[in-house]
């Protein structure tokens, strides 16, 4: 009866013990956190300071103790910093005073600045976040004032919080030797919306669902028949005269043969599986695009299924987890690709293939980094998470990178190509200058961007801008049409290149289907100039740098994607072909 009695006390405490705002489940009276995370400028978004960095102050209680901060909060500029405001779950607080802050020359200087850049701040509750303006500018008298009341009307149903509403009140002109008094109000009120609801408010269904979203995935989609019929119907009536062209040039004799007239992708198969130049870098490239296109694929089907935007910083978590989970996947379609390739050096392809893009990104992040501690800027990237980076990184995706790259050189190593190397290789001949590799590549992006960049105006707006991208199934849909998409325009590309005898085709083919980011990447800066309000060293440094990330990880997952595609149809329409 004793253990019994033992074991229900041990239940409840374990229940009142994680009672808070992890388990989103309180008792009545049960304290309730306000979090203060960081205020900046409102048209930049990610210019953003710790809230204490104003000369506002914090409430009479000191201290709470059950906030772990996270890597990728860390990594994102979160600073939650306990407002000291005392709240309880159901229990009303009246307009109680925080403190009072004698407005000297500084303090005036500080408020001011935040109020002509319009500066917001942003908190926390259960989760839940909330947004403030610090002050406004009157235009008539040319004034600043500073907003001192916050009423937080925060809606429950049963023992959970589901809805925070925020009121600022009470403007305050700024000026020196004032004496200000900061309050705040608490009311609760029992509300229908459901827990799994609660995130609803923050959605934005009139501009995710807008009719032009639909429009531009059904323009998408009509492209992809369009492109798939190109490539079955126009491509495959060519290949089949081709065919037949070929068995008559069989029958001939040699002296005919030698008299009449070749031409054609047949003439290159004794090179069209040579070795690429820097076939280590092709294939650490390779490697980390089937990794990306993992990662990419998971990310989404995770979101759909657990709706990642409730959390903060899941997202970006899940991101990191999964990337060095699928290391293995990496090693192995990079360096089994190596090895076919005839490559030796496979150590040094696979400290390539597992350091390249954390290498880019770190490069790329870090620099910014010293943007942000100049500007004191809550983005700056604590010295304790480089380090837990760079641990990540040796200790994780290289030891498992390692792992894949033995399992596939030793099961997908050998090179089983239809056709023979020649010793020699073929002069490529003369062609039209539309048909040089160059050409091929710059135009081999036009089409898949042209099936996604509806979709980059979305994915865009929700990062730079406050909106909280939800519609997942849409870019799961966008995701596989952009690789339908660049699978048939690549497999063209490649083969107007192998009709006109030339056979670098692999280097071709990737880049064909990557210089899909060169577009992105200009689109980066159509957004920037004239659908955002950014300004500022740090912000622009911020959006460039990333969006390079973002097109280059892109133009990796399309080089991939494409070179993949055409690797297929290159071995398949030679080994329909009877070589001598």
């Amino acid at each position: 009866m004793r253990l019994k009695q033992l074991f229900v006390l041990c239940v409840c405490l374990l229940g009142y013990s994680y009672a808070d705002e992890h388990t989103h489940q309180y008792k009545d009276r049960e304290e309730v956190v306000l979090w203060m995370n960081t205020v900046g400028p409102y048209h930049n978004r990610q210019e953003t300071y710790a809230y204490f960095s104003l000369p506002f102050c914090s409430g009479s209680k000191s201290s709470i103790s059950h906030y772990h901060e996270t890597l990728s909060e860390a990594l994102q500029g979160v600073e939650l910093e306990f407002s000291g405001y005392e709240m309880e779950f159901k229990i009303d607080v009246p307009t109680t005073v925080i403190c009072m802050v004698d407005l000297t020359d500084d303090k005036v200087k500080a408020f001011t600045y935040a109020v002509m850049n319009e500066y917001w701040y942003q908190m926390y509750i259960d989760g839940l976040p909330i947004w403030g303006k610090v002050g406004e500018k009157e235009e008539q008298n040319g004034k600043y004032y500073i907003y001192t009341h916050k009423k937080f009307e925060i809606g429950y149903n049963g023992q959970q919080i589901v809805d925070i509403n925020l009121t600022t009140a009470e403007k305050k002109l700024l000026k020196t030797g004032e004496k200000i008094k900061f309050s705040y109000e608490v009311n609760w009120k029992p509300s229908s919306v459901s827990f799994k609801d609660r995130f609803d408010k923050y959605l934005d269904p009139k501009f995710f669902q807008h009719r032009i979203h639909w429009f531009s995935i059904f323009n998408s989609f009509m492209m992809v028949i369009f492109l798939v019929g190109l490539v079955s119907m126009i491509l495959m009536r060519t290949l089949r005269k081709d065919y037949a062209r070929y068995s008559k040039d069989e029958e001939m004799d040699d002296m005919e043969r030698d008299l009449g007239d070749e031409y054609g992708w047949k003439q290159v198969h004794g090179d069209v599986f040579r070795s690429p130049p820097h076939a280590l870098l092709f294939s650490a490239m390779v490697g980390a695009g089937y990794q990306l296109i993992s990662v990419v694929f998971c990310v989404i089907m995770f979101a759909i299924v657990g709706e990642l935007y409730t959390e903060r910083g899941s997202m970006l978590s899940t991101a990191i987890f999964v990337y060095a989970a699928t290391s293995p996947i990496n090693g192995y379609f990079g360096g089994s690709l190596y090895a076919r390739l005839g490559g030796r050096m496979w150590i040094r392809q696979m400290l390539v293939s597992a350091f390249m893009v954390p290498v880019f990104v770190c490069g790329t992040a870090f620099f910014i980094n010293f943007i942000a501690i100049g500007y004191h800027a809550s983005r700056a990237i604590p010295f304790g998470t480089m380090v837990a980076v760079t641990c990540i990184c040796i200790f994780v995706i290289l030891p498992l990178t390692l792992v894949g790259t033995v399992v596939g050189r030793n099961l997908d190593g050998q090179p089983d190509y239809p056709c023979r190397v020649n010793a020699v290789p073929r002069p490529i001949p003369e062609k039209k200058w539309f048909m040089e590799p160059a050409i091929i590549i710059l135009l081999g992006g036009v089409l898949p961007f042209g099936s996604i960049f509806i979709e980059m105006y979305f994915i865009f707006t929700s990062f730079w801008a406050y909106k909280i991208y939800y519609v997942y199934g849409f870019m799961l849909l966008v995701f596989s049409i952009l690789t339908i998409v660049t699978v048939c325009v690549t497999i063209v590309c490649t083969y107007f290149l192998l009709n006109a005898e030339d056979y670098r085709w692999q280097w071709t083919s990737f880049m064909s289907a990557a210089s899909t980011s060169i577009y992105v990447y200009a689109y980066s800066f159509y957004y920037f100039f004239f659908k955002t309000k950014m300004y500022g060293l740090f912000q622009t440094a911020f959006y460039f740098g990333y969006m390079a990330l973002f097109s280059g990880a892109l133009g990796i997952i399309c080089g991939t994607v494409g070179y993949v595609g055409t690797s297929y149809f290159v071995r398949k329409i030679y080994s329909n072909v009877k070589i001598d």
